[in-house]
């Protein structure tokens, strides 16, 4: 297979959300829903996400629309993406406001001991099962307030989590080019006042796809990064001439990007490759470990702390660093597993036989700031050409309710103080 655009659409096959069997890219749209009266004369907001955009890709590779919107509006120096960072568990904290421990989407793949089932985010019927997803998100706290909305791919979507679907929405999948999905937002925005939606969420695979296959200095990379950035331009000019007010966009993404150390990698302990007693998840920058066997947890982690090396730490979940939320007190679902293997960056854990991709993320953002994610907002409900402090995603949340005047009447992690700051008129 010749490289570029085919190895790039080859790699989203295998890591973004694939779907076996036919594609389905029809638009879904539920019917017998209107915009009330009142959600009529509300903002809009576009929330965007560029999945593994790093928080530096931007100003790297000249994204001069980009560069341009956030100059006139607010332009993170960072976001802080919450642990793992991996893009399920982010992409559903960002529509949410809820760490991954207590929106229960704590990995890409996990298993849950409750229910007796796994999950996999290439399973369209896990995917698609809003049972899975704890929290209510944005497009079904606007629904529930008589608020449409739609959703362009964004995880979680075409599902029924937290009891509603977005009006209009669309079963993942990767046929769409960006300058088609900015077509079909357009479509959107032309609907007659009580069908119109009023919150858009959109997502980008094509930067995660290119750093992943090529890391995140590649050429391919940055070209990936001027396709989204022509596509966010192309949006705004053509919101622009519909002539609507009050259009507020936000552009996010899940995590960053880090080049990995996949001469070397780092083997996994001898002692948990026995199946009849645990099972380990790898998404080799975390190594989570179940014990079947709860008598033997105290023994295995001594085991495991005494014959580690310099290159990974081990924790007891109990024990796991509070500011991740990622311990046995925030583990809402009992997902996480009772032991956590965490490579030092660049290293990664992998599976004899197995081919690591070139870049990687999952890291602690602390101390890999390469983890580090992207955030900029600009349109009539934001100030202009302010720059603010880093700050975690959940804080997203509550600044997209107040800017759609929506009562949040479920309790989420982040606090609109943070980002109230942001905004122009007083919420």
């Amino acid at each position: 297979m010749k490289q570029g655009l085919a190895i790039v659409m080859t790699f989203l096959s295998l890591f973004v959300f694939s779907q076996h069997g036919s594609t389905d890219t029809a638009q879904v749209v539920v019917a017998n829903r209107y915009n009330r009266a009142e959600a009529q004369t509300k903002p809009y907001v576009i929330m965007i996400s560029a999945d593994g955009f790093r928080y530096d890709y931007a100003k790297k590779y000249n994204a001069r629309n980009l560069l341009n919107f956030s100059g006139e509006g607010i332009r993170a120096k960072a976001m802080i993406p919450s642990y793992p960072s991996i893009t399920f568990p982010n992409h559903w904290t960002l529509i949410t406001g809820l760490y991954p421990s207590h929106h229960g989407l704590i990995d890409n793949y996990f298993y849950d001991y409750k229910r007796k089932a796994p999950y996999a985010m290439s399973d369209k019927t896990n995917a698609e099962d809003g049972s899975w997803y704890g929290g209510l998100p944005l497009w079904g706290l606007a629904e529930q307030e008589g608020m449409l909305s739609a959703s362009l791919m964004w995880v979680g979507s075409a599902s029924d989590a937290g009891g509603i679907r977005p009006t209009y929405y669309y079963p993942y999948h990767e046929k769409f080019s960006p300058a088609e999905k900015v077509d079909k937002v357009i479509s959107l925005l032309k609907l007659p006042m009580d069908k119109r939606p009023h919150f858009i969420s959109l997502y980008f695979p094509e930067v995660d796809a290119a750093g992943h296959h090529f890391g995140p200095d590649a050429k391919e990379t940055e070209d990936a990064v001027h396709k989204v950035d022509n596509a966010i331009g192309e949006l705004a000019q053509k919101v622009k001439e519909l002539g609507l007010k009050n259009v507020n966009f936000v552009f996010v993404s899940d995590h960053g990007m880090i080049q990995v150390d996949g001469t070397h990698p780092l083997e996994i302990p001898q002692i948990l490759l026995n199946k009849e007693r645990f099972d380990i998840y790898n998404s080799q920058t975390l190594l989570r470990v179940y014990v079947k066997n709860k008598t033997e947890i105290k023994n295995v982690y001594k085991e495991l702390k005494a014959k580690k090396t310099s290159d990974y730490e081990v924790y007891l979940d109990k024990k796991f660093p509070k500011y991740l939320h990622f311990s046995t007190k925030d583990d809402h679902y009992g997902r996480i597993g009772q032991i956590l293997l965490v490579p030092k960056a660049p290293k990664i854990f992998l599976e004899r036989g197995k081919k690591p991709s070139a870049g990687k993320h999952g890291y602690n953002s602390a101390t890999v700031p390469e983890m580090k994610s992207v955030f900029f907002a600009w349109g009539p409900a934001f100030k202009s050409n302010m720059t603010v402090d880093e700050f975690e995603n959940v804080n997203v949340y509550p600044l997209v309710t107040a800017i759609l005047n929506l009562k949040m009447i479920q309790p989420v992690d982040g606090k609109l103080k943070v980002l109230k700051k942001t905004l122009n008129s007083k919420k």
